[in-house]
């Protein structure tokens, strides 16, 4: 389907006679959105969930690094150092080398996680954390935000 929507958009590109990128992104909008009201005649549900979620997915990322940048900088600018780091071990759903690649890169690149290791067996990660309260709350989020999100899109 996603080859489809390029050669729609590649068509638009043509027919419109303007080579250029804003141009190419219209038509790939403009093919998406064609293809999804067809989508009852054409069977390709599946697509337009998985373009969905990886939105999705890209803007629960964006808004992460901003708050943990946040968080990170306000603790290390604050007068006082409050900090309770910890590494938490972190049960795994994920099973495919690349799920859990890339959970473990998304983590690392969030500020404040670093992820450390994986178990031989492949079933828990462990999260070196700049400053964790709750250790249960630390894994909720990771299970659900990270975890969650990144199974949506891959599956």
């Amino acid at each position: 389907m996603f080859l489809r929507n390029v050669l729609l958009a590649l068509a638009w590109v043509a027919l419109t006679g303007q080579f250029t990128p804003t141009n190419f992104i219209a038509g790939f909008v403009l093919a998406y959105l064609i293809m999804g009201l067809s989508q009852q005649i054409m069977k390709t549900g599946n697509y337009f969930t998985k373009v969905r979620s990886v939105l999705g997915f890209f803007l629960f990322f964006i808004r992460e690094l901003i708050v943990a940048g946040l968080r990170v900088a306000y603790r290390a600018l604050s007068p006082r150092l409050n900090v309770q780091p910890a590494v938490v071990a972190v049960p795994l759903e994920v099973t495919t080398n690349a799920e859990i690649t890339l959970l473990a890169n998304l983590i690392t690149l969030t500020p404040g996680t670093l992820s450390l290791d994986v178990s031989s067996d492949r079933k828990v990660i462990y999260i070196h954390a700049f400053n964790v309260g709750d250790v249960d709350q630390f894994r909720r989020e990771i299970k659900d935000g990270f975890e969650r999100r990144l199974l949506e899109v891959m599956r």
